[in-house]
C-alpha cells in the first residue's frame, strides 16, 4: 500500500475481504496451539516517583507505572499472585475478561470478594476463552486505578498470521492516564463527601508526562516510539484515566482501527482516535511519512459551558523514525512501554523540529460521537448473530442528584451546605455493601445475607422530562425539583439466557457529561446511539442488526443515548457502572445478578477451596519464596 493509509475503494475492499477470508480458511485448518499456564506475581506497594520536578508517593505493582503487561493466548489459564504491601485494601479487576462461571475472581470488593487487606495475599485464577485483542487490568478500589493498571493482551491461538489484518512488525501498548500529586485514596473519599477540589496535575502516555510539562527549564523526555520506514505497528491503546475521554493523534499519520474492547471491527481510517476511560482500541500505524519526529498528542475533552469546567491537560509523546544502518527487524511481541533502541539503527538528529498535529477543540464532543458511530463488527467466523428476541427492556437515565446530610429526609437543595451531590441510575444512587458484611456473590451463592432484601434497579426513571435540557445544568429552580434522590444497594436479577436490552440516556442534570458504562462478565452489542432524547419509535427503527460493534464498555454520548443488548448467560453477580471515577464514587452503579441455568455447565460453581471471608487470616495463595519476591521488589 503506497502513501498514507486511505479509505479503500470498492475493488480494493473486495480484495481485502477475499484476503481476510483466505486467512481464516487457512487458520481454521491449522493445528491449535497448546494451551499454557501463565503465572505472574504482583507486589503492590508504595514507592516514590518523580514527575513535574516533585517526588510523589504512588501505589504501583512491582515498582512499575504502568504495571506489568500480561500476555496470553486464547485458551490459556492465568494465575496472578497479589501480595499487598500497601497501606490500602486492594482488589484487581481483569477488565473485559469474561470470567465465565468464575465470578469469584472478577475482583470487585464486596461484590465478588473481600478486599485484600494490607500484608495479606490473594491468588487470582481464571481461563481466557474465545477472546482475542487488547484488554487491561486495574485496581477496583476508589482512586487507585490511576496507578495500579496495565495491559492484558490476548493473542489468537493460531498466531499473528490469523489476525484479520496485515501482520504488524511490532505491537505496542499505549496507555493514556493521569499523574496525581494528591493522595488518591483521600481524593476518592472526599468525592463521597461533596468535596471536589482535587484534580490531576498532568496527563501521561505510558506513565510519562512528556515535554509539555517543563517545570525545570530542561526539556523533559516523554514516551518515544521508534519506527522504521514502511513498517506497520499495532498500537494497543488503553484509557486508564480517571476522569477524561481523550483524543489521540500522531502528526503526519493516520490510523486504521481494527478492534475495540477485544472485538474485531470493520477496519476504517481516521486521523484521530477517541477513547473513553475503560475502553481499548487497536489501531494499525504505518510508518509512511518522511523520516523525522512526529508528536503523539493525547488531549482530554470535556463538555462545554454551562457545564462545570475543570483543569484538563494534554500530554504528548513522540514517534521517531529510525534511519537504517543495518538489520533493524524488531520483535513481534509487545514492546517495552518506553520504547527501545534496536542495535544497528539510529533516529533523526536532535536538531530536527518535531511536527505537531492539529488537535480537536477541548470542547469538541461531536468528534467522539462520530468516531464511536464508525465502529461496526467485522463479519467473520467468530461473529455471533444479533439476537432479535428481547426478554427484558430497561431505560436507564444517568445523571446527578442530591441527598440530605446526616440521613435527614428534608433539606435545602440547590448548592446548599445541607445536601450531598450523588450520581444516579434512574434516580437512585448505589450504596456499596459495608466491608464488614458478606460479599454479594457469596451471599447469592449460599442464599444468605442481604441479596434478597436489596432494592431492584428500576426499569424506568420515576419521572419523564426533557433529559437533555441544558437549563438543568446550572443550579436553579428548574433542576431543584428533580434533585431529590436516595441511596440503595441496587440489584437487577435476570433469568439465565435472558436477552436484555438497555437504553442508557445521559442527562443534563447538574452536568452534561458523557458516561462510559462498563458491564462485568459480558459483552454488549451496540445497536444504535444518538444525540438528544431517545425516541423508541424513531430510534428503534434504525437499530443495526447486521454488524453492530461488540463492547464491554460503551460511551453514552454527551446529552445523548446508546442502545445495547446482551445475553445474560454468565451466572453470578456482576457490576455495572460508569468508568468515570467521580461518577462511580458518587454512586452511578448497580449489580446485575444472573441466575443459574438448568445444568451444571450453566450454573455458578462453589467458591474455590479456602476462599477467604472478610477478615479471615487465611491467604488464598501458596507461600512465595523470598527469591521470587526479591525479583519483583519495587525499585
Amino acid at each position: 500500500m503506497e502513501g498514507r493509509i486511505r479509505s479503500l475503494p470498492d475493488a480494493a475492499a473486495a480484495a481485502m475481504a477475499l484476503a481476510v477470508a483466505i486467512v481464516f480458511l487457512f487458520s481454521a485448518a491449522a493445528p491449535l496451539a497448546s494451551a499454557e499456564s501463565v503465572e505472574h506475581t504482583f507486589v503492590v506497594s508504595q514507592t516514590k516517583m518523580t514527575r513535574l520536578c516533585k517526588e510523589t508517593l504512588v501505589t504501583v505493582v512491582n515498582g512499575q507505572l504502568p504495571g506489568p503487561t500480561i500476555e496470553v493466548t486464547d485458551g490459556d489459564s492465568v494465575t496472578v499472585h497479589v501480595v499487598n504491601r500497601s497501606p490500602s485494601n486492594i482488589t484487581i479487576h481483569w477488565h473485559g475478561v469474561k470470567q465465565f462461571r468464575n465470578g469469584w475472581f472478577d475482583g470487585v470488593p464486596m461484590i465478588t470478594q473481600c478486599p485484600i487487606m494490607p500484608n495479606k495475599n490473594f491468588t487470582y485464577r481464571f481461563n481466557v476463552v474465545r477472546q482475542e485483542g487488547t484488554l487491561w487490568w486495574h485496581a477496583h478500589v476508589p482512586g487507585l486505578r490511576a496507578t495500579l493498571h496495565g495491559a492484558f493482551v490476548i493473542r489468537p491461538r493460531h498466531g499473528a498470521e490469523s489476525y484479520p489484518f496485515p501482520k504488524p512488525h511490532r505491537e505496542v501498548p499505549v496507555i493514556i492516564g493521569d499523574w496525581w500529586e494528591k493522595d488518591l485514596v483521600e481524593v476518592a473519599k472526599n468525592m463521597t463527601k461533596n468535596i471536589f477540589t482535587a484534580y490531576a496535575s498532568a496527563s501521561t502516555v505510558n506513565g510519562l508526562v512528556g515535554d509539555l510539562f517543563n517545570c525545570s527549564g530542561v526539556a523533559k523526555e516523554g514516551y518515544v516510539l521508534d519506527v522504521e520506514p514502511g513498517k506497520t505497528y499495532l498500537l494497543r491503546i488503553i484509557n486508564a484515566g480517571l476522569f477524561s475521554e481523550f483524543y489521540l493523534k500522531i502528526a503526519g499519520h493516520k490510523f486504521t482501527v481494527v478492534a475495540a474492547d477485544a472485538n474485531y471491527v470493520s477496519p476504517f481510517t481516521t486521523d484521530v482516535i477517541a477513547i473513553a476511560p475503560g475502553e481499548t482500541v487497536d489501531a494499525l500505524l504505518i510508518a509512511d511519512a518522511p523520516p523525522g519526529r512526529y508528536y503523539m498528542v493525547a488531549l482530554p475533552n470535556q463538555a462545554p459551558l454551562p457545564d462545570t469546567q475543570t483543569p484538563e491537560y494534554a500530554t504528548r509523546g513522540m514517534v521517531q523514525y529510525k534511519v537504517s544502518q543495518g538489520p533493524c527487524s524488531g520483535p513481534t511481541s509487545v514492546s517495552s512501554s518506553r520504547g527501545t533502541e534496536e542495535e544497528g539503527c539510529r533516529g533523526p538528529s536532535s536538531g530536527d523540529v518535531p511536527i505537531v498535529p492539529e488537535m480537536p477543540d477541548i470542547h469538541d464532543t461531536v468528534t467522539s460521537f462520530y468516531f464511536h458511530s464508525n465502529l461496526t463488527s467485522l463479519r467473520h467466523h467468530a461473529r455471533l448473530p444479533v439476537q432479535r428476541r428481547v426478554d427484558e427492556r430497561m431505560f436507564i437515565v444517568l445523571g446527578l442528584g442530591t441527598i440530605c446530610k446526616q440521613g435527614h429526609k428534608f433539606c435545602k437543595r440547590g448548592n446548599s451546605n445541607e445536601d450531598i451531590l450523588v450520581a444516579t441510575m434512574n434516580n437512585v444512587s448505589f450504596q456499596p455493601p459495608a466491608v464488614t458484611s458478606t460479599p454479594l456473590l457469596e451471599a447469592h451463592y449460599y442464599h444468605t445475607g442481604p441479596c434478597g432484601k436489596m432494592q431492584d434497579l428500576p426499569k424506568m426513571p420515576p419521572k419523564l422530562f426533557n433529559f437533555t435540557d441544558e437549563a438543568l445544568i446550572p443550579f436553579g429552580p428548574k433542576e431543584m425539583r428533580l434533585e431529590p434522590t436516595y441511596k440503595a444497594t441496587l440489584v437487577r436479577r435476570f433469568q439465565h439466557g435472558a436477552i436484555v436490552e438497555i437504553v442508557f440516556q445521559s442527562t443534563a442534570m447538574l452536568q452534561g457529561d458523557s458516561n462510559p458504562m462498563h458491564l462485568h462478565g459480558h459483552d454488549m452489542v451496540v445497536l444504535a446511539q444518538g444525540l438528544g432524547n431517545y425516541d423508541p419509535v424513531k430510534d428503534g427503527a434504525r437499530y443495526n442488526h447486521v454488524n453492530p460493534p461488540v463492547k464491554n464498555t460503551v460511551l453514552v454520548p454527551n446529552l445523548g443515548w446508546i442502545a445495547v443488548r446482551f445475553v445474560a448467560n454468565n451466572p453470578g453477580v456482576w457490576f455495572m457502572h460508569c468508568h468515570y471515577e467521580f461518577h462511580l464514587s458518587m454512586g452511578m452503579a448497580a449489580v446485575f445478578i444472573v441466575e443459574d441455568g438448568p445444568t451444571m455447565d450453566t450454573s455458578l460453581p462453589p467458591p474455590p477451596a479456602n476462599f477467604p471471608t472478610c477478615g479471615h487470616d487465611i491467604d488464598l495463595m501458596p507461600k512465595i519464596s523470598t527469591s521470587i519476591l526479591r525479583k519483583v521488589k519495587p525499585s
